[in-house]
């Protein structure tokens, strides 16, 4: 009896050794990244391949990085930070809080003028543009001005080319770059200015031109650990984001790689 129980065992351990998932869940602790909203589509997409490699799926956490940086200052857990600009990464590091070494600057973007797909209105971007007229008696859809990268950009562009003064008493301004796509993509704002990447995943949104590079900073998001961070698939994730495999990934959702 002793040896059928033992058979029996050893054949029903074979079978659930077969029928186990090649994908079974494994031990490690999925880190927590806290990550510029504008990389939702393209961040989830590098989580999902780190998974297949065997890996615990990473939870992401998606705001505009003025409100991630100061979640990261007030202590709240998290092992990497990818912002959407160097300010405030630099924030973040100056209070001593990013990882010695890990912060690494990986992509880049374009900043646009956006309308929604029904649109018919026409505007070449340059000095002096008529965009006042163009809003009608709407409004432009713009991330806050006064701390999230997009508006910051957005405001660097219009100052630059002159046309500040006519549309900065006529903004909606949203709590991330998200924010201005959803009202432009909704139709409830004429135009919107945005990453090329938002106008992009969004196929309620038309681009109506691109803001000349000089006109604004350059887009640089970069990625670092957080010296909070005792996760070690933490740090794994984050060389993953900057390797060429991960790098190519977010080229196919319009992002460009240093």
């Amino acid at each position: 009896m002793r040896k059928f129980v033992a058979l029996l065992l050893a054949v029903l351990a074979v079978l659930y050794g077969a029928a186990a998932p090649v994908s079974a869940a494994p031990g490690g602790q999925p880190p927590l990244v806290l990550a510029a909203a504008s990389l939702q589509e393209s961040m989830n997409a590098v989580a999902d391949a780190w998974a297949r490699k065997g890996h615990p799926r990473p939870r992401i956490s998606f705001a505009a990085s003025s409100a991630l940086a100061r979640q990261i200052a007030s202590g709240a857990p998290a092992d990497l930070f990818v912002s959407a600009d160097e300010p405030w990464m630099d924030d973040v590091q100056g209070k001593g809080l990013v990882r010695k070494g890990t912060r690494v600057s990986f992509l880049r973007n374009d900043l646009v003028l956006i309308a929604p797909r029904a649109s018919t209105i026409r505007l070449r971007i340059g000095r002096g543009m008529p965009l006042a007229r163009a809003l009608g008696n709407g409004r432009l859809a713009i991330a806050d001005p006064a701390g999230v990268p997009a508006g910051i950009y957005g405001k660097q562009a219009l100052t630059r080319l002159g046309v500040w003064p006519s549309v900065q008493d006529r903004l909606a301004p949203g709590d991330s770059v998200r924010g201005a796509l959803a009202l432009v993509s909704r139709g409830a704002a004429p135009l919107g200015i945005v990453y090329a990447t938002d106008a992009r995943a969004d196929p309620g949104v038309r681009v109506v031109g691109t803001f000349p590079p000089a006109s604004h900073d350059p887009i640089s998001y970069p990625v670092a650990t957080l010296s909070s961070s005792r996760n070690p698939e933490g740090e794994g994730f984050r060389r993953y984001l900057i390797s060429a495999e991960g790098k190519a990934l977010f080229r196919r959702f319009g992002f460009g790689t240093k």
